[in-house]
């Protein structure tokens, strides 16, 4: 192989690899920051690109120090400090998740009560017209029926419990781990 072929397979070797690093870009988030300039230079002197505000989705390109080279949503590139990137999502959009899944099993919660109270009244109703045909018969099955639905009640309200009191404490820590990462392992409140 000469050293005119040789060449040109390095170059088609680095070339792949560049292409292949390209297309294996991490995703990052803005972090916690109202907002955050994107400079055309990785020392920041030079043109204002954008502005991108906490939450905001860029594509890591390349680091350089404290610099990070990033592609962002409309494909424009930029560079800005990596203190201002996480590869965490925010807790605001998982808040809002976490909100609207809490709203939807409130809905739930309230079409299962209002079935149960709708079963409870024709139970109430059914001893009533089974006493004219056969009072022993009915009296069992509401009788059989009832302490089933009592012993429910305690296991769903703690395990309610459990469930908020878990929620509540990964939540917490969570928010102190992100605390602490951000300033330096510092708790700040």
């Amino acid at each position: 192989m000469t050293s005119h072929a040789r060449r040109v397979a390095a170059l088609a070797l680095l070339g792949a690899a560049c292409a292949a690093a390209a297309h294996a870009a991490d995703t990052l988030y803005v972090v916690e920051q109202v907002v955050v300039s994107v400079n055309s230079t990785a020392d920041g002197s030079g043109e204002r690109i954008a502005s991108l505000k906490s939450g905001d989705r860029v594509e890591l390109i390349e680091r350089s120090g404290e610099a990070v080279h990033v592609r962002l949503a409309d494909g424009r590139e930029g560079w800005l400090r990596a203190i201002y990137l996480s590869g965490d999502e925010p807790m605001r959009p998982r808040l809002q998740q976490s909100e609207a899944e809490n709203a939807r099993l409130k809905a739930e919660v309230s079409r299962l009560q209002a079935q149960l109270s709708a079963a409870a009244s024709l139970r109430a109703a059914a001893p009533a017209a089974a006493e004219d045909a056969a009072a022993a018969p009915a009296a069992l099955f509401s009788a059989a029926a009832e302490p089933a639905s009592r012993r429910v009640w305690p296991w769903a309200t703690g395990s309610a419990l459990l469930a908020l009191a878990v929620g509540f404490t990964l939540g917490w820590r969570m928010l102190d781990r992100t605390i602490r990462k951000k300033y330096g392992g510092i708790r700040i409140y």
